[in-house]
Formats: C-alpha cells, sequence, structure tokens
C-alpha cells in the first residue's frame, strides 16, 4: 500500500492501519495514545508505551513536541491506528537523540488514538483574570465547565479517583457565579447537579463516605426526587453504619425507580449487613451479662 504524504515533501508520510470515527483530533486537544517508535525497518525499538494499561493525556504542542508526531495525529480520529515514517527534519533533526537516535535518522511511529479532549476553550478561559471570566457569557463558562467534567469522567474510567475529584471540584468552582435570570441560574444549577453526583460517587470509591453524603445531599438539595442521589447518599450510608438513614434514603430512591436493580441490591445487601449486626448486638449482650448469670 503506498504511504500518504502528509507534509507534500514527504517529510511525513502514513499508513492506516484500521479507521477511527468522528471528527480529527484539533490542534488544541490532549490526546491519550498508544506508540511504538522504531529505528530501521521497523526491528529496532526504541520508545514505547504499549505496557501502560490506561495512558496519560497529552496535550498537543506541550507534551507532545516531536513535530512530525503532531502533524500525523492531526490527521487521526477516534480510535484509528496508523504507521507513520518520518524524515530527520520532522524527528530529531542533524543531531539526533544520543545514544538511542543516531543523527540524521529516519523514524518510524505505530500509533493509535484511544481517545482526546479538545480543551482550546478551557486553556484560554484560565490564562484570563477573575474579572475577565466573570464578564463571559454564560454559555462560554458553562462548556469550560463541561469540558472539565469531561476530563473527570476520562479520569475516573481510568480508576484515577484523586484526579477525576480534582477536575469535578475545578468545574464547580467555574459555576460558583450566582445569576439574576432564572432561566440562567437553572442552567447553572443543571450544571452543578451532573457534578455533585460525579463528587458523591468519587467520593465513594475514595472511601470517602461522608464527603459522598454531602455532595448526594448537596444534590438532593437541588432535586429533591433525584434517585440517583438519593441511592448515593444510600450507599454513603451504609457504608458509615448508618442503617435508618440508610434504609430511609435508598427506600425513597425505590419508590421513585422500583425496577432498578442496584437500588434493589443495596437494599438487599443493607437487610443483610443489619441482620449481621442485631446478631452481633445480641452476642455482646449475652457475653455481657454471662458473668452475671455465673454468679447467681
Amino acid at each position: 500500500q503506498s504511504l500518504q504524504d502528509l507534509t507534500g515533501d514527504g517529510g511525513v508520510r502514513k499508513e492506516q492501519l484500521r479507521p477511527g470515527t468522528g471528527q480529527p483530533v484539533p490542534p488544541s486537544a490532549s490526546v491519550a495514545v498508544k506508540y511504538s517508535g522504531y529505528l530501521g525497518n521497523w526491528n529496532k525499538l526504541f520508545c514505547s508505551n504499549g505496557n501502560i494499561k490506561y495512558p496519560r493525556l497529552m496535550k498537543l504542542g506541550k507534551d507532545i513536541t516531536l513535530w512530525g508526531l503532531e502533524i500525523g495525529l492531526l490527521s487521526m480520529t477516534k480510535g484509528e491506528a496508523a504507521l507513520f515514517v518520518l524524515t530527520p527534519e520532522y524527528a530529531y533533526g542533524q543531531r539526533g537523540c544520543p545514544p538511542s537516535i543516531p543523527p540524521n535518522t529516519t523514524v518510524l511511529f505505530k500509533v493509535e488514538v484511544l481517545d482526546f479532549i479538545d480543551s482550546e476553550e478551557c486553556d484560554a478561559f484560565f490564562e484570563l483574570t477573575c474579572e475577565q471570566q466573570d464578564r463571559l457569557p454564560l454559555e462560554k463558562v458553562l462548556k469550560v465547565a463541561a469540558t472539565e467534567r469531561e476530563f473527570g469522567n476520562y479520569f475516573f474510567y481510568k480508576q484515577c479517583f484523586k484526579i477525576a475529584k480534582d477536575r469535578y471540584k475545578r468545574a464547580l468552582s467555574i459555576l460558583g457565579r450566582r445569576s439574576s435570570s432564572k432561566a440562567e441560574q437553572s442552567q447553572i444549577n443543571a450544571s452543578k447537579l451532573l457534578l455533585f453526583l460525579n463528587l458523591s460517587l468519587t467520593y465513594l470509591k475514595l472511601e470517602c463516605a461522608d464527603r459522598a453524603l454531602k455532595y448526594g445531599e448537596l444534590a438532593l438539595e437541588m432535586d429533591q426526587g433525584n434517585a440517583k442521589a438519593l441511592f448515593r447518599c444510600g450507599q454513603a450510608c451504609l457504608y458509615m453504619r448508618e442503617y435508618r438513614k440508610s434504609r430511609d434514603f435508598l427506600t425513597r430512591a425505590q419508590c421513585i425507580q422500583p425496577f432498578n436493580c442496584d437500588i434493589n441490591n443495596e437494599l438487599k445487601k443493607l437487610a443483610r449487613y443489619y441482620k449481621e449486626y442485631v446478631e452481633m448486638e445480641k452476642e455482646m449482650c449475652c457475653q455481657m451479662f454471662d458473668p452475671l448469670n455465673s454468679y447467681s
């Protein structure tokens, strides 16, 4: 198969191995990629992150500084895999990168785009002063908060719960403004509600049940009939062995979603834990009064 010339001078050539879906990677994106770099005819590996389960997000132009690799990534979509041939001008130049890469060396890369998040608006937003941020239209602020939440979700699914929590909190801090318009305030609240639910679940994963309960209750202040928030609060109380409170939250959630398996399973778990707790209390009472009985 003939290679596609991306630069017009043969500097970056590409062979697609597997097509992806959606839009190409934008110039301001943070990308998660699997890559392997080779010398010669694909026979000498000099760098790879193939053994990492969850590659970190890397910012184009900041974390990825190899010009030819950046040009290659901008031609790719999510899920795509490709091979790239980079001439020295687009790779490590006349000097190379001793001791791995000799001077004036053409290098080969195998790349797979796992995911990317476009952070252009976020980057611009955080460069502004607080006063400038406050003057931005709400639509922009909501978009930045949504992108930060997307970053949080990315890290959550990669089980990096502490980083996810920080990104969710960063999104919340952006939504601190109050609005005079009811319609605008309800948009802000809808964004906050999603973040409260995300934070509640993330704190459960971090085994900080009191914080999980706090964010679940903040979600309920905005939407008292939110089954997900009631479920999170019930889970948090169960973790803290506050069985009555847990039952109260979970039965309210069950009333709203009677066929939800997660809620029903949590109630069964609660019943089991409560039964064990009662039996243990009985056992302790018997042990306390046994010595008394032996004296009678």
